[in-house]
Order: structure tokens, then C-alpha cells, then sequence
């Protein structure tokens, strides 16, 4: 009779997990560019750092709602010279892939614009050096995609291209085709590619990254394409008359991810006004819808293409994270996670372990002369 109370009580707790919504932003402030990969069951989230140090912070969840900051991909300047870099330059919109048993990181640096990744078994811990992409220099917002023992570099460059490339040196292995520029909006980017039920989806942003920011879809049956779009384009967008009051506006630059229970996800950018329709200062933030799959195998966020600040909606078994805490002391050998430097720091000027005592405090630690 105990074990049944149990196993009714075990029941309805995971039910009440389940059904429980949650709160956008699930990162708030300064988490632009957001890209997100699975390992078994976890998740590993990335964010755009441009001009900060360290650059690229890794976060890890268990059910997409929660994140713990857990790391950075680059934490040395033989990673990333980001040394007198001013606030357009830096480190622009990461793509974080898992395969293999590895984590890869593949980004852009701003203003010579070259593309590079780094990768490791622990994303916890520290990145490889540097794998440089030669063959190509311009635009931004890279990706990669692993496809029947093949990896490919896809990136923005006017249109979309991708080619195959040598997962090892970073070369390029065959010729470069091109995907097109989408839906025909203004600065498609954020181009990532997923395989799912005999298709290959391709997907990006497009409008800029301003209220008129949205994201489409295209798919085929190849690779290399052609890719026909989604007739009900755009799959996620505030630019209307439905959500033209919202506080959340600017959603775009997704990523889509399928979580160990089947369901799909989708992180994507946002802002959220302050005073009025256009003000914003909070910078962009990382926010979460769910993904069904319609009979036509077309991907519908949120059931309409919007989302709101409270998620009405069931999650993954929910897993809290710890929380960032009020007060820090600096006690620690490094500095804590989510303390950053603008550029790279002259670290001979900074020390956690050297301790200078006010001067009345130094004067009372003096030994008392006995006379």
C-alpha cells in the first residue's frame, strides 16, 4: 500500500515538473547571439562576447530553462587577440556543435573577420587552440554540420555557402556551394543546418537585428539544395500587428535543438523595450519557445510564431541551477565566472592573492613596542 502511495505521489510530482512553464528571458541582459547543442542529457549554450574577456561564455542546463555558466571557450590571448578592440569589433555570433564525443566552437573575429573554431571533450573546461578556416575571410556567423562522416563549414558571405572541410586543420575539402540569401530580407544570417526525416532544413535570420528581426526556413531533399521555404515564412517574428505592442521585439538569430524526450526547442535573441516601441537598453537576450512539427513537416514555434515573457507551456522536467551569488569576495585563485575585462587585461596589474591593507588598518596590525 506504501510503495503504491509512492509510486502516485513520484507520478504527480513529475507531472507538476512537466507542466510547469517558465519566465523570458531565460538569460537576461547581454546574451546576444545565443546557439545551443545537446550531449545525452545535457544542454551547452553560447553567447557572443565582441570586445569582453574572456570571450565566449558556455552555459549548461538540464531542461533549457535553467543555466549555470560553467566556462568560457576562450580564455587565453593566443585564442583570440582582442587587445585595444573598440565595441563593434570582437568576437561575433559563436555556433557551439557536439559530435563525436567533441564540443566545437566556431566563430568569427571582428574586424579582420576571420573564421575560426576551437573544440574539447570537457566544455567545462579549457579549448583547443585555434583551427583557422584559410580558404575564406569576410562577413560572419559560421556554423558547422556533421552529415554521414563528413563535416561542413556554412557561413555568410553576401549569400549562404557552404563546403566540406577537414574537421582536423580546418582545410577545405570540396567546392563551395551556394545556398542562396533565403526569403530575400535584408542581412540574412545566422544560417545553421539540421537533418530531420529525409530533409535538410536550413535555417536563418533575416530583417537585421532590429524590430524587423525574424527567422525563416527552407528545406530539400539534398544538401547542396535547391531549397523551397516554408510557405508559412516567417516561423518566428514580432514585426506585426499581433505582437506590435509586445515588449519583446527583435527576435531572430535561432537555433533549434531536439531535447532526449523527442521534443524540439528553440533559442533565438531578443530585446525587451522599456519606454515606448522603439527604447530598448537592456541589450539582446536569449529566449525560449517550444517547436512542433506540423503533418507538412514544417517546423511551428510556439503554435502561432510568437512568444511571450510567461511561457504557458510544458517543459522538460524542470532542474534548477545554482544561482549567481549577491556577494563576492574574490577569494578564489581566477577570477569568478561572468567577471569580465574590456579587451585582454595587462594581468600584471591585477592579483586575487596579494592583499594591501588600508593604511589605518596597517597601522593598527603593528606590533605594540614594550618599553
Amino acid at each position: 500500500m506504501k510503495k503504491g502511495i509512492l509510486s502516485i505521489l513520484i507520478s504527480i510530482t513529475a507531472i507538476t515538473l512537466m507542466a510547469q512553464g517558465f519566465r523570458n528571458p531565460v538569460l537576461p541582459g547581454f546574451h546576444a547571439d545565443p546557439s545551443v547543442c545537446r550531449a545525452g542529457d545535457d544542454f551547452y549554450l553560447v553567447n557572443s562576447t565582441f570586445q569582453y574577456f574572456p570571450g565566449v561564455p558556455v552555459f549548461h542546463s538540464k531542461d533549457l530553462v535553467n543555466w549555470e555558466q560553467v566556462g568560457n571557450c576562450l580564455t587565453r590571448p593566443s585564442q583570440a587577440d582582442l587587445t585595444n578592440v573598440d565595441g563593434n569589433n570582437g568576437i561575433y555570433a559563436p555556433t557551439i556543435r557536439y559530435h563525436e564525443g567533441r564540443f566545437y566552437m566556431v566563430t568569427t573575429i571582428f574586424p579582420s573577420r576571420r573564421h575560426f573554431y576551437v573544440w574539447t571533450e570537457d566544455p567545462a573546461g579549457e579549448w583547443s587552440e585555434p583551427v583557422v578556416i584559410p580558404f575564406d575571410i569576410g562577413s560572419c556567423d559560421p556554423t558547422l554540420f556533421f552529415d554521414n562522416g563528413k563535416s561542413y563549414f556554412l557561413w555568410k558571405n553576401g549569400d549562404i555557402k557552404i563546403c566540406e572541410i577537414n574537421i582536423e586543420t580546418g582545410e577545405q575539402m570540396g567546392e563551395i556551394h551556394h545556398l542562396g540569401v533565403g526569403m530575400g530580407g535584408r542581412y540574412p544570417e545566422g544560417p545553421h543546418i539540421y537533418k530531420k526525416d529525409g530533409y535538410y532544413y536550413l535555417l536563418l535570420a533575416e530583417g537585421g537585428t532590429e524590430h524587423g528581426h525574424h527567422v525563416n526556413i527552407l528545406r530539400s531533399k539534398y544538401l547542396f539544395g535547391p531549397y523551397e521555404p516554408n510557405p508559412a515564412n516567417p516561423i518566428l517574428s514580432h514585426f506585426n500587428m499581433m505582437m506590435q505592442n509586445s515588449n519583446i521585439q527583435g527576435l531572430g538569430h535561432a537555433d533549434l535543438v531536439q531535447a532526449p524526450d523527442g521534443s524540439w526547442w528553440m533559442i533565438c535573441l531578443g530585446y525587451r523595450t522599456s519606454s515606448g516601441y522603439l527604447q530598448h537598453v537592456m541589450g539582446r537576450e536569449t529566449f525560449l519557445a517550444p517547436v512542433q512539427w506540423d503533418k507538412e513537416g514544417w517546423p511551428v514555434v510556439n503554435g502561432n510564431g510568437t512568444l511571450q515573457t510567461d511561457m504557458k507551456c510544458q517543459t522538460l522536467p524542470l532542474v534548477t541551477m545554482p544561482q549567481d551569488p549577491v556577494r563576492e569576495e574574490f577569494d578564489g585563485a581566477k577570477m569568478p565566472l561572468g567577471w569580465l575585462h574590456v579587451c585582454l587585461p595587462d594581468m600584471s596589474r591585477y592579483s586575487l592573492t596579494e592583499r594591501i591593507l588600508p593604511r589605518e588598518c596597517r597601522q593598527a596590525s603593528r606590533p605594540t613596542r614594550h618599553r
